[in-house]
C-alpha cells in the first residue's frame, strides 16, 4: 500500500488517480490522513491532475490541520494497494515497518478514527439544521391590478367597490382604487391588491368579485407581479 514517491509525476499521478472518486485519504471528512500525505508534496500538483489539486487546495484552507480528527499513521499506509512504499527510504526500513505492524492495534485506532469523524460529521449537521430552522421562511407574495367593470352606465360605482373591499381573506390586502372611462359614459373600477400566492388565487378573487352579480359584470387581471 502507498502512492509511491510524491515528489515525482509518477507518485503524483497514482495520488490524481486515487482520488477520482474520493474527496479525502481515509474516510467522509478531512483527517490527520490528509495531513501525512499533504506534508509530504513540496508543491501543489499540476494543472492536469485536477483530483489531486482540487484535494490540495481544500486541505491547505484548513489552517489549523493539527486540529483534524484521527490519529496520523506512517505514510505508506495510505494510498492504494498494490504500490510500494518508497517513502521509508530503503528495503530494510520498509521491512522493519511490517514487522512492526505486529504491534500496531490498526483496527483499534480506525475504530476510534471512524468514531472522531461521526461525531464530527454529526455536530456539522446538527449546527446547519439550527441555523436553518432560524432562517425565517420566506413568504410569497404577488402585487394583482385588477379591472372590474359594470353592466352600464347606470351601476352605481360606490357601492359596487365596497362590494370589492368587503371581500376579506387570509394573505389579501386591498390597496388604491380609481374608476377609468371605457366609453359610452361606462366607468370601470380598477383596483390594486397584495395577495400571498399559497393563499389567494386569482380564480378564486374572480369567482368572490363577479358573485355581485347586480353590480359586476366581469372581472380581469390588469398586471401581476411577483413581489
Amino acid at each position: 500500500m502507498g502512492f509511491g514517491d510524491l515528489k515525482s509525476a509518477s507518485g503524483l499521478k497514482v495520488l490524481n488517480d486515487f482520488l477520482l472518486d474520493r474527496s479525502y485519504i481515509e474516510g467522509f471528512v478531512p483527517s490527520q490522513a490528509d495531513v501525512a500525505v499533504f506534508e509530504v508534496l513540496s508543491a501543489p500538483p499540476s494543472a492536469d491532475l485536477c483530483h489531486a489539486l482540487r484535494w490540495y487546495n481544500h486541505i491547505k484552507s484548513y489552517r489549523d490541520q493539527k486540529s483534524l480528527p484521527g490519529v496520523k499513521k506512517p505514510l505508506g499506509q495510505y494510498g492504494p494497494a498494490g504500490v510500494a512504499d518508497t517513502t521509508s527510504g530503503s528495503a530494510a526500513a520498509a521491512s522493519k515497518d511490517d514487522e512492526d505492524d505486529d504491534d500496531i492495534d490498526l483496527f483499534g485506532s480506525d475504530e476510534e478514527e471512524d468514531a472522531e469523524a461521526t461525531k464530527l460529521k454529526e455536530q456539522r449537521l446538527a449546527e446547519y439544521a439550527a441555523k436553518k430552522a432560524k432562517k425565517p421562511a420566506l413568504i410569497a407574495k404577488s402585487s394583482l391590478l385588477l379591472d372590474v367593470k359594470p353592466w352600464d352606465d347606470e351601476t352605481d360605482m360606490a357601492k359596487l367597490e365596497e362590494c370589492v373591499r368587503s371581500i376579506e381573506m387570509d394573505g389579501l390586502v386591498w390597496g388604491q382604487s380609481k374608476l377609468v372611462p371605457v366609453g359610452y359614459g361606462i366607468k370601470k373600477l380598477q383596483i390594486s391588491c397584495v395577495v400571498e400566492d399559497d393563499k389567494v388565487g386569482t380564480d378564486i378573487l374572480e369567482e368572490k368579485i363577479t358573485a355581485f352579480e347586480d353590480f359586476v359584470q366581469s372581472m380581469d387581471v390588469a398586471a401581476f407581479n411577483k413581489i
